[in-house]
């Protein structure tokens, strides 16, 4: 794509986003078990952002989401929205680009980001600022099995669905094109909470080394315990898509056709079989 024409589309996206943003500020609002609160407006922006990414040439499929693939997206909140709320309108856009109404490239990578809004708010005692890193670093290695167990389910479902295509004789074209999308859509998803993960790993990795050097404290050795245990989970996010899968999704560039190929065609026998 044009780079001015790639311009244009970023500037009309951020100002869809400085248009919805009254909107969608009580969008933004974190549900239980680090999923988005649950409402028809979180539905339709979910809606609203299949067709801002089939518009950006993403891959963006019209079928409906299964139970998983839907568990997965709220699942994905978690990791894909700030740490650390900041200014409402930079949890606005975080959350146009979550449903997609914003393209995942723009966002900055900034290791200083969660540290900054950490210590940006008034506190009593620096411990706190401890704590509080201690809690979120310990919600993320909490959920982080939660999401990779949803993942697995919804992986297993699209070697269901691919396997299925070659026996089908009623699909046409426009069917197994949308099939082929949603299992990029749901690859690159998982791609990108596994990106994210990696980022926030390093941002609260960021932040206890500048509170020890800042406001010295014990606490920072129950932060150490509980960032270790984050990154001994983290592993888990790669036997679930290849390695580099990242490289081919929407937010790092350019989109490809699918991340994924279609299977050769199975030895001839039923999807099902009973034992």
């Amino acid at each position: 794509m044009p780079a001015n024409s790639l311009f244009r589309r970023s500037r009309g996206a951020f100002a869809l986003a400085a248009t919805l943003a009254p909107l969608v500020a009580g969008c933004a609002q974190k549900g239980d078990f680090g999923r988005p609160q649950a409402g028809a407006w979180n539905t339709f922006l979910e809606t609203a952002g299949t067709l801002a990414a089939r518009e950006r040439g993403e891959a963006a499929a019209l079928y409906p989401f299964t139970d998983d693939e839907g568990e997965l997206r709220d699942r994905a909140w978690r990791f894909l929205m700030p740490t650390f709320p900041r200014v409402a309108f930079t949890d606005i856009l975080a959350n146009l680009t979550r449903t997609r109404i914003l393209p995942e490239s723009w966002r900055p990578d900034s290791p200083e980001a969660y540290y900054d809004a950490l210590m940006g708010r008034p506190f009593r005692s620096p411990v706190s600022r401890y704590h509080r890193l201690s809690d979120d670093i310990g919600a993320d290695a909490r959920l982080l099995p939660v999401f990779a167990a949803t993942a697995t389910r919804v992986i297993q479902a699209d070697a269901l669905r691919l396997r299925s295509i070659p026996f089908s004789r009623s699909l046409d074209d426009w069917d197994v094109r949308n099939a082929h999308m949603r299992v990029t859509e749901n690859r690159c998803l998982i791609a990108w909470v596994r990106l994210e993960t990696d980022l926030r790993i390093a941002r609260y990795r960021f932040a206890l080394e500048h509170l020890l050097v800042a406001v010295p404290s014990p606490e920072g050795a129950l932060v150490e315990r509980t960032l270790r245990a984050l990154e001994a989970r983290r592993p888990i996010l790669d036997a679930l898509i290849p390695p580099g899968t990242e490289d081919r999704c929407a937010f790092a560039g350019p989109q490809v056709e699918a991340v994924v190929a279609l299977p050769p065609p199975p030895p001839a026998r039923p999807i099902v079989a009973k034992y």
